[in-house]
């Protein structure tokens, strides 16, 4: 937990669950992340949305820094190590921006691949 002390202000505390949801949104604005992975279960993964976002995102926060890793499944026929930078930017710029805490990695592990059926626009599959 991050904690800055102001003299004759105060603290602020930053939990690492808030840390988690900002790394897990700015992970999501990136075009070609279809969702974040809660794991490989049965050879496939899983994908998270919505408050399920932090389970697809690993954090480890020290006094003034935080390394972050990023399990996330793409769309298919995206340039997956474009995709990867483009989400260690963004997370690093989000995290920094509004915790002060400096980021020191920002790890992308690819999970799994979602396709969209064409017959069926609504409907999408994940291949691991």
């Amino acid at each position: 937990m991050e904690e800055r002390i102001e003299p004759g202000i105060g603290m602020v505390k930053v939990s690492d669950e808030v840390v988690g949801i900002i790394a897990g949104l700015a992970t999501m604005e990136v075009e070609g992340i279809s969702g974040m992975s809660g794991g490989i279960a049965d050879g496939f993964a899983k994908l998270l949305t919505g408050s399920q976002l932090t389970k697809g995102v690993k954090i480890e926060v020290g006094e003034k820094e935080v390394a972050i890793d990023a399990y996330v499944i793409v769309t298919y026929g995206v340039n997956i190590p474009e995709v990867a930078w483009k989400v260690q930017e963004n997370v690093k710029q989000a995290v920094e921006k509004m915790t002060g805490l400096m980021v020191a990695e920002v790890n992308v592990f690819i999970q799994g691949v979602c396709v969209k059926n064409q017959e069926d626009e609504g409907v999408n599959k994940e291949v691991s």
